[in-house]
């Protein structure tokens, strides 16, 4: 036996020791061992059997990207519970940037060294087809090594059902065409029919967000999956959402990253709920590394968590601490304290300080050369990841 495999055997309590053998053997958990891990309060042990996979997968890598958030409008004709984004026209938060705004903000970030876009907005009720595609175009232009990452599975439902009037694979085509290079993984939130109804009701169902992905999938082209915890769920709903997203990847291994979000309650209509405890953001970051064994990289979204626990959990099975930014509406807007950028320079040393070697990467995860000079992060004023 491999002498750390013994120590770990020897070290993790008595009932998580199966489930070590499992993944130690390259075995799949199933759905109650999921659970076994969500419940066990020794969150160590389970950095322990994460982190088998994180080293097989990525070795000692954790990766970043130098991007730009934009969000296009806020305007949407939802109302979700947990949401303090979006608004209606006449609110007093309501914003709408034109193509020229948003593409003066992108030729600043392209100055600052970013290679991707992410963009995201809300179901704005009368921006017409030929906006989208204006805009997409509009970006692209400006540099055609620039990565385009944009709109939601329920953006695209909207714009397919309500704004292009044609089915989704059609719509897909032509954002495509225009430039649509991956889309984000945002709006998954709980797949649990009764959860999404107490806190998006309205929002599509599991079955349409996962439609849409694998539509997208079926075209050759990425995205990546998400999961917003830490409010109305219970751990099974956890583990349930977990096994939709790895159903999905073993039929069409589009998914790039699974990125988990804790819930920012503050200013939206669930304010009540506490928010969730860092124990349990990194028990689940390291039990969806665990259990989403085909996904290659699990991502702790700094803006979600703060980059020194983003950082710690690069030892709970992360492997990535997602981007820049340069901008962050969406998480803010209901209360997160965080930062709304980063320089590169923050990223390397917080990766560093978990022992990692740090290495910038594309919308793909692919990694590249670290430039000579580090990218600077704008700081002006966002998810969907």
């Amino acid at each position: 036996m491999h002498f750390t495999h013994l120590v770990a055997t020897r070290l993790l309590p008595g009932a998580l020791r199966p489930i070590y053998d499992k993944v130690v053997a390259g075995e799949r958990i199933l759905e109650e061992e999921a659970l076994t891990l969500f419940k066990h309060n020794d969150v160590n042990a389970l950095g322990t059997i994460a982190n088998v996979l994180r080293e097989r997968k990525n070795g000692n890598v954790a990766t970043y990207i130098r991007n730009l958030y934009v969000n296009y409008s806020n305007h949407c004709i939802l109302n979700c519970q947990f949401c303090a984004f979006g608004a209606k026209k006449r609110d007093p938060h309501a914003f709408e940037l034109s193509i020229e705004e948003i593409a003066q903000k992108v030729r600043k970030g392209l100055e600052h060294g970013i290679n991707e876009v992410h963009m995201v907005g809300g179901l704005h009720p009368n921006l017409p087809a030929q906006w989208y595609l204006d805009l997409l175009g509009t970006l692209r232009a400006l540099d055609e090594q620039l990565f385009l990452k944009a709109f939601t599975a329920i953006e695209i439902r909207h714009l397919a059902e309500r704004i292009f009037k044609k089915p989704i694979l059609e719509t897909l085509q032509l954002l495509r065409q225009a430039g649509l290079g991956a889309l984000t993984g945002g709006g998954a939130e709980i797949f649990d029919d009764g959860v999404r109804d107490r806190i998006c009701r309205g929002k599509e169902s599991a079955e349409e967000w996962l439609e849409v992905h694998e539509i997208w999938h079926g075209m050759g082209m990425p995205s990546t999956a998400t999961m917003l915890f830490g409010h109305v769920e219970t751990l099974e709903q956890r583990v349930d959402h977990l096994r939709q997203l790895r159903d999905l990847q073993d039929r069409t291994k589009g998914f790039t990253a699974f990125i988990p979000f804790a819930f920012a309650p503050e200013t939206t209509d669930m304010a009540h709920i506490p928010p969730t405890t860092a124990a349990d953001e990194l028990r689940t970051l390291a039990v969806s590394r665990i259990f989403l064994d085909n996904f290659d990289h699990i991502t702790a979204y700094w803006i979600s968590f703060g980059l020194p626990l983003a950082s710690l959990a690069l030892n709970y099975g992360v492997d990535d601490l997602h981007g820049t930014i340069m901008e962050e509406k969406i998480f803010h807007m209901a209360g997160a304290k965080t930062p709304i950028a980063q320089k590169q320079e923050a990223f390397e040393k917080a990766i560093r300080e978990a022992g990692r070697e740090p290495v910038p990467r594309d919308t793909k995860y692919n990694r590249l050369p670290t430039l000579g000079q580090p990218a600077k992060a704008l700081s002006h004023e966002g998810a969907g990841a």
